[in-house]
């Protein structure tokens, strides 16, 4: 591989559990499906990055010697690279209503610890030389996982036996690999700013760097350090703007707050700028009982929160949800309207212009999985085309 390549630039791929298939050889074969296609359209001859979504079942055969060599050969074939896993949903995650089974197992539970931990073996085994990895993960559960002091003080001991993992990964492979948790709405870990205090108030606590220190057997200071390096946030665009947040001011208290952004999740959302009577059956459309559709409503100032459409909907129908809304629905990223309605690319461009000012990460991942339940007015290209069109229009923002 064109190493001086792959380490130049910020490595912008997109993430595949946009293709369906829960089982190794059916995520395998997507990758012969769509990535020649996509890679002809935006690699230019390079070696195109990959961010691999693993099903725990996939996870689990993967780990498989014979399986990761087969897979690796095929890397070879497709003129590809994985940097980055999206560990976060474990279970099926398209034909069957996913709703809020997509954070279980949440990190209260041993399973999702022993499949986190096998996606950092694969990860470091699939990283070339001098790339760093990222994995993102569950924002530790839905909504009440860790409300009580037993769940929190599971939670925080799965995450520092992942951060103790990581630690001796690097120092046995030499490869960098930071979990990144990814603030969503309705979960236990919500904004932006509820991550950073989640990581600092119990991740980095006393007592959780005391015990990370005792798995090292080093320091206080260096288990410190390694949370720093190994754990930090997922920053999805797309659920920071249902939130009503301004990306480059969570970014920059992110770095403020000294915790890495091992990866950003680049997808715009649905927006309806006043929600109206007549807009009712277009939102409908989105209400696909497959996926969670939170809705974050702002009005005035302040914010209402629905953990799904449905409750949105009927809650604007009583005249209790009127002002201007923000819909957890991942659109393709080109797209500034979404027929009668719009998106919140403009939150996605200012990440973008921060990014290119700032860095913040060296790891972008274009994620719209929800195309197979898109309406139909949305899909003008085909799959394949519109991953290679969201590629492309961000890399001419990155370039302008």
């Amino acid at each position: 591989m064109q190493l001086k390549r792959l380490i130049a630039q910020p490595h912008l791929t997109y993430c595949t559990n946009i293709h369906a298939g829960e089982s190794w050889d059916e995520v395998s074969q997507s990758l012969d499906a769509f990535v020649p296609a996509i890679r002809d359209a935006v690699a230019d001859g390079a070696p195109m990055g990959i961010g691999l979504r693993l099903s725990g079942q996939a996870a689990f055969s993967l780990q498989q010697h014979i399986v990761l060599q087969a897979f690796q050969a095929q890397l070879q074939r497709l003129n590809a690279y994985v940097f980055t896993l999206n560990a976060f949903p474990y279970g099926t995650f398209h034909g069957v209503p996913v709703k809020q089974d997509v954070y279980a197992p949440d990190w209260t539970q041993p399973e999702r610890l022993r499949y986190t931990l096998a996606c950092i073996d694969i990860l470091a085994a699939l990283l070339p030389e001098g790339v760093e990895g990222s994995i993102s993960t569950v924002p530790v559960g839905f909504r009440h996982a860790a409300d009580t002091t037993e769940a929190m003080n599971a939670v925080v001991s799965h995450l520092l036996q992942c951060v103790a993992h990581l630690v001796h990964t690097q120092a046995q492979t030499g490869k960098h690999i930071a979990l990144a948790l990814e603030p969503e709405p309705a979960c236990y870990v919500e904004t932006t700013q509820e991550a950073a205090q989640f990581i600092l108030t119990h991740v980095r606590s006393t007592s959780a760097v005391a015990q990370l220190a005792q798995m090292l057997g080093g320091s206080a200071e260096q288990a410190l350090l390694a949370l720093r390096s190994h754990l930090g946030v997922c920053f999805d665009v797309c659920h920071s703007a249902v939130e009503f947040e301004d990306p480059a001011i969570a970014l920059h208290e992110l770095r403020q707050a000294g915790i890495a952004i091992p990866k950003i999740q680049l997808s715009s959302a649905v927006r309806i700028p006043q929600m109206t009577m007549s807009q009712l059956p277009t939102v409908q459309g989105f209400d696909d009982a497959v996926y969670l559709h939170q809705v974050v409503v702002q009005q005035a100032g302040q914010l209402q929160r629905f953990v799904d459409l449905p409750q949105a909907l009927a809650a604007f129908q009583a005249g209790q949800a009127e002002g201007e809304w923000r819909v957890h629905c991942h659109v393709p990223v080109f797209l500034q309207d979404a027929g009668a309605i719009s998106t919140t690319q403009a939150q996605l461009l200012q990440t973008l212009e921060a990014c290119k000012r700032e860095g913040f990460s060296s790891h972008l991942e274009v994620e719209t999985y929800t195309w197979d339940v898109l309406p139909d007015a949305l899909k003008t290209d085909s799959k394949a085309q519109a991953i290679a069109r969201e590629l492309d229009f961000v890399k001419k923002v990155l370039l302008a």
